[in-house]
């Protein structure tokens, strides 16, 4: 991809604020950063990830300027951010394939509406969205707060703000998490398991039909923490005094759970060869 210069960036409009240095693009790349020379991540991702690097929170920068993207995700990747750059909206679906946990998201898009983009990844996902476009009348702004937005950042970027702004919404995020366990709800994924109620509900907030056994094994599976737990120990986890369970028994509940737990597309259960079952997504939260 061919990045234009600073100053052909400026004549287009841009102007990125941020750190102390200057932050170029071209052949100086970025100034004060890590590395002189630095080619950022911008494709996105052929296929789900199940596992990220440890302690970063995965971002995905819709933007369909090369040039906004590439400084985002150059900027975010620089700070401690798993990122992926998308160009369109087909693009970000396909992101979205794997767990995500923050959304930069343009308005204006080659081949969609981005307030129509966030509808559905609201309905599906729980990931946060910011906004970030050049759209800036006080309708645009009210209406993307109104549909699903955390923050609107209007351009000229300032980058220490918006990073401020990105680390508020995972950060409150996190407090909601932690609220929903303390009240003995686990969030995962797009499910919520309340253990008081014995209840499941979907990202839509309806209540998953689950039989007692599968709210058993599902429950052992979520409290794991991610670790993978054998047949055995989950035989005695649904096993009662009015049934005979054995290893197909749990097998067949796991297939039947994979069945009504579908999401965001990331599996939720995994097979650990010659041990069991572990929950699959890349974290509990």
């Amino acid at each position: 991809m061919t990045v234009r210069s600073h100053d052909s960036a400026l004549r287009g409009g841009l102007n990125f604020q941020g750190r102390p240095q200057a932050i170029q693009v071209g052949p100086q790349a970025i100034q004060g950063g890590p590395q002189a020379d630095r080619t950022p991540k911008t494709a996105v991702d052929s296929a789900p990830r199940e596992l990220r690097p440890a302690g970063r929170e995965r971002l995905i920068v819709v933007e369909d300027d090369p040039v906004t993207r590439t400084m985002l995700v150059g900027y975010f990747s620089d700070n401690n951010f798993d990122v992926v750059g998308a160009g369109s909206c087909a693009e970000c679906r396909q992101a979205l394939r794997g767990r995500t946990d923050l959304i930069f998201l343009d308005v204006q898009l080659p081949d969609g509406d981005g307030f129509e983009l966030a509808k559905e990844i609201q309905a599906t996902s729980n990931a946060g969205i910011i906004f970030v476009t050049r759209r800036d009348t006080d309708v645009d702004r009210i209406l993307g707060l109104e549909i699903a937005g955390d923050h609107y950042v209007t351009k000229p970027i300032n980058l220490r703000d918006l990073l401020a702004r990105a680390r508020s919404v995972l950060r409150r995020r996190s407090l909601d998490r932690k609220a929903a366990r303390n009240h003995n709800s686990i969030a995962f994924g797009d499910w919520i398991i309340d253990l008081t109620r014995r209840e499941l509900l979907g990202s839509d907030g309806k209540p998953v039909a689950l039989t007692r056994a599968e709210f058993d094994l599902l429950a052992a599976l979520v409290g794991a923490d991610g670790r993978p737990l054998s047949r055995d120990y989950l035989i005695e986890v649904v096993s009662n005094r009015q049934a005979e369970v054995d290893i197909r028994t749990v097998d067949a509940l796991v297939a039947r759970l994979r069945r009504k737990l579908i999401g965001s597309g990331t599996p939720v259960i995994a097979t650990v060869t010659g041990v069991g079952y572990r929950l699959a997504l890349s974290e509990r939260l």
